[in-house]
């Protein structure tokens, strides 16, 4: 399937006037507005931001607002969480990174679907993403229920002093060795989408599902430091 080249709006174009599907060229990440708009950004990508809006009944202001903090990036925390004690530390990783996870798999998973069927037939490298991401979604889905539900508790038990907490060790391996296999799998997504860079043809779904995977990739790479690096080896020494 060919696709129209983007064309962008003069400098200055106030950004109700710019067209949906140049903003997401412009920054795929803005995709996630869209998304929670739900605003179409690849087949309707030519409707302006204000048209946009009027055909979803949406306030125009509040899609406005959140694209630009959007596209002023995820802050991170002033502090540096690594210094947290290890309570804190736990509530962070639950709520920042495997909230992460939450919002993002299940919007990820669509979008990797759809561009293995539409561009799939001529790039095959799509379909075999689309199966090698589907799979590791699932396996991190059970990875932060059980940690959630098994590990982190009995971690919060040691680190409030209580001697009936369950044992901790063998949970931590089986932790640190499913993130290995994640680590590797993130290898292959990287060789099947050439680092997370589209082709020049690559529609605004295509773009958007690459950033996404890259956003991915960043934040299970800390979320995966905090874990192996700091939480555990404090839970291991304490116990």
């Amino acid at each position: 399937m060919s696709h129209t080249k983007t064309v962008f709006s003069p400098a200055g174009t106030p950004i109700a006037e710019r067209t949906v599907g140049e903003l997401v060229a412009e920054h795929p990440g803005l995709s996630r507005v869209f998304q929670a708009f739900d605003i179409g950004f690849c087949c309707q990508g030519g409707l302006t931001l204000k048209q946009a809006c009027e055909r979803k009944g949406v306030e125009l202001d509040s899609v406005i607002q959140a694209l630009e903090s959007e596209r002023a990036g995820r802050a991170g925390p002033e502090s540096n969480p690594a210094e947290l004690e290890s309570t804190a530390l736990i509530e962070y990783i639950v709520e920042r990174h495997h909230g992460f996870l939450r919002e993002e798999l299940p919007r990820l998973h669509a979008m990797s679907q759809r561009v293995a069927h539409v561009h799939g037939g001529h790039t095959p490298s799509l379909v075999e993403l689309f199966h090698v991401f589907t799979e590791m979604a699932e396996e991190l889905v059970d990875h932060t229920q059980k940690e959630e539900c098994g590990l982190f508790p009995a971690i919060k038990q040691k680190a409030q002093g209580s001697t009936e907490a369950l044992p901790i060790e063998d949970p931590i391996q089986a932790m640190v060795n499913e993130h290995t296999a994640t680590d590797q799998t993130l290898v292959r997504i990287r060789e099947l989408t050439r680092n997370y860079e589209p082709p020049v043809e690559a529609c605004n779904t295509y773009r958007a599902l690459f950033a996404g995977l890259a956003d991915l990739d960043a934040d299970l790479q800390q979320h995966i430091h905090l874990e192996n690096n700091v939480l555990f080896p404090w839970a291991l020494k304490s116990a």
